[in-house]
């Protein structure tokens, strides 16, 4: 497994593990907690997997947590996902920054998400199995929502968006959240 740094986004890291394939299909390592200290982090951190389902188009985002926020490993399991991260950090270097990342089941490559960044991806696949490793349990109370098609950020999603949440399709924009996260 080699952990690749993210220079869009400070301490964003992707894990792409080596795949062993033969005539079955393959097997690969997802996670390491030798790969994960070698960049700093603690692997012992993470105390909640969650994983999602979505049909192509499916749009789940932009989410963040206020407070402490949330750091994540993110990794498409089955299928392929788009991937993007905003950084809102207000201190770090790479502050309102953007990357986006196709993630898929055949790479089976995990994204690091620092606390502090937004996070979003919506389905390319006809059914795409998303895996999240958390660093803190959750709290609906510190659920913070942006919207994802705000012109402030002007993400290229590859398809028309088939279906979303709620929350997601009401979610305000950028600068709304920013003025309430400053608070």
């Amino acid at each position: 497994m080699k952990a690749t740094h993210v220079p869009a986004i400070a301490g964003a890291y992707l894990f792409e593990p080596t795949p062993y394939a033969d005539e079955r299909g393959f097997f690969c390592r997802t996670f390491d907690a030798d790969v994960i200290r070698s960049v700093g982090l603690d692997p012992d951190a993470f105390v909640q997997d969650s994983v999602s389902r979505s049909v192509r188009g499916v749009l789940r985002g932009l989410h963040l947590r206020s407070g402490e926020g949330e750091a994540k490993l993110v990794r498409c399991s089955y299928g392929q996902i788009f991937d993007v991260v905003v950084d809102l950090r207000p201190h770090a270097p790479t502050y309102r920054n953007m990357a986006t990342f196709e993630l898929s089941g055949e790479t089976q490559t995990t994204l690091y998400i620092p606390a502090g960044c937004a996070h979003g991806f919506q389905a390319l696949s006809d059914t795409a199995d998303t895996s999240y490793r958390i660093d803190r349990p959750h709290d609906p109370a510190e659920d913070v929502t942006i919207a994802f098609d705000d012109p402030e950020l002007a993400i290229g999603w590859p398809l028309p968006v088939t279906s979303m949440s709620r929350r997601d399709r009401e979610a305000p924009g950028l600068a709304d959240v920013l003025k309430h996260m400053e608070r």
